[in-house]
């Protein structure tokens, strides 16, 4: 599984956006919720899962979308279950460290 990556600088530190490279440049709506992922804050570079993982250490900010992707903060126990939020099947979840 390849994912995108995008690294944003911000005053609080790194910001890691992590998507499954499968559904880049699609939408996906539901009620009111939305996942726009044409916009240029998904656009990023390929990595695989062990690149992703390193980035997490260093990262105050992760944003997830996609199974594969939010599978990665599950395994490494950055986030449970109940607080992924799903999109017309699609999982999302933002993590801040501390």
């Amino acid at each position: 599984m390849n994912f995108t990556v995008a690294q944003k600088q911000s005053h609080h530190g790194l910001l890691l956006v992590v998507t499954d490279s499968e559904i880049m440049g699609k939408k996906f709506e539901e009620g009111k919720f939305q996942l726009d992922l044409t916009k240029e804050f998904y656009q990023g570079e390929k990595k695989n899962k062990e690149e992703v993982k390193e980035l997490f250490l260093t990262a105050r900010h992760i944003h997830l979308t996609g199974k594969a992707a939010v599978a990665i903060a599950v395994e490494m126990d950055y986030i449970e279950a109940n607080k992924i939020l799903w999109i017309k099947g699609i999982p999302h979840a933002e993590i801040v460290s501390e």
